[in-house]
């Protein structure tokens, strides 16, 4: 159970989540926006014992169907949390965000879980005790944290402690696009990218920079969200590993964009800007990544703001 919901086995149970993107170039590991591209979650009985997995749709299609599977996981967890039982029952996800990309797809899908799991048990689960498991699950809280609160969320892992979080209000008027090429970054594969260590001055400036940017999303000052996109600790790390990366964010920058950037680990970008430019910037985008490694696709997004509630349907 959370927020007052109980699963009726004679119903099933549907929660929407969003995708996310994280670090917006100096928050590594800490920032984390909500946008609208969802991956929906359902929970129904079933006559055969235990859990099952149902084949899902759109990119949810690849997801493996054993205890792998990250909604099982989380849902497993959300269990747990709520003290219920295995139901008998099957999970089936459809879903519009794409995989390894760095648009929190294994974090919408920890959090999906997670919350239909503490609605079938009888006890009542805080968001603050779901969001400390996922982050356990997921190993970083920057795409879990906007997944299940919306918006946009600092959040600071603490051992034996929930986590801190802050939230930061963007101003109404950024708005925001997404691309990605044909080619994956995997998560692992692009934190392994990283070095162990890092210049000092590096170490400095990567903080200084983050706090222009927040301000800069709270005013949409152009100045500070320009200069306080630029990072040194993964982006000039991971952009090669992009192709055509650095050619679309060039292009996004010519077309308008205050910041443009890697979401996540990649291989999808990000940008923000001015609603009159924000669907240019995305063809830029789209374009330049489209020519290294086609097809590729472009959104406009928007910030999904509401945390994800479950319902009965």
């Amino acid at each position: 159970m959370i927020d007052g919901l109980r699963w009726d086995p004679t119903r099933s149970a549907r929660v929407r989540v969003a995708a996310s993107t994280s670090n917006l170039g100096p928050g590594f590991d800490l920032v984390g926006l909500a946008l609208s591209l969802y991956l929906e979650l359902e929970l129904r009985s079933r006559p055969a014992p235990g859990l099952g997995l149902a084949p899902g749709r759109g990119s949810a299609r690849d997801w493996p169907l054993d205890d792998s599977n990250l909604a099982l996981r989380g849902f497993r967890v959300g269990c747990e949390l709520s003290d219920a039982p295995t139901p008998a029952a099957e999970l089936e996800a459809e879903s519009s965000i794409p995989v390894s990309r760095g648009l929190g797809s294994s974090g919408a899908a920890v959090v999906a879980g997670a919350l239909l799991g503490a609605s079938v048990g009888p006890r009542v689960v805080e968001r603050e005790a779901l969001l400390q498991a996922a982050i356990a699950i997921e190993g970083h809280p920057d795409n879990v944290s906007p997944a299940l609160l919306g918006g946009c969320v600092l959040a600071l892992p603490r051992v034996g402690a929930p986590p801190l979080l802050a939230r930061v209000e963007p101003h109404p008027s950024l708005a925001y696009a997404t691309a990605w090429p044909a080619a994956t970054l995997e998560t692992k594969f692009a934190r392994s990218l990283l070095p162990t260590t890092v210049a000092f001055a590096d170490a400095l400036e990567n903080p200084r920079r983050l706090a222009l940017l927040i301000e800069g999303l709270r005013s949409a000052d152009e100045s500070l969200i320009r200069a306080g996109a630029q990072d040194r600790l993964h982006v000039p790390y991971r952009l090669p590993h992009i192709p055509g990366g650095r050619a679309a964010l060039d292009a996004a920058h010519a077309g308008g964009a205050w910041l443009a950037t890697i979401s996540g680990s990649g291989s999808a970008l990000f940008a923000i800007a001015p609603r009159a430019c924000i669907g240019a910037v995305a063809l830029a985008m789209q374009r330049e990544l489209e020519r290294a490694s086609p097809p590729a696709e472009a959104h406009v997004v928007t910030l999904a703001s509401d945390a994800p509630l479950v319902r009965l349907v």
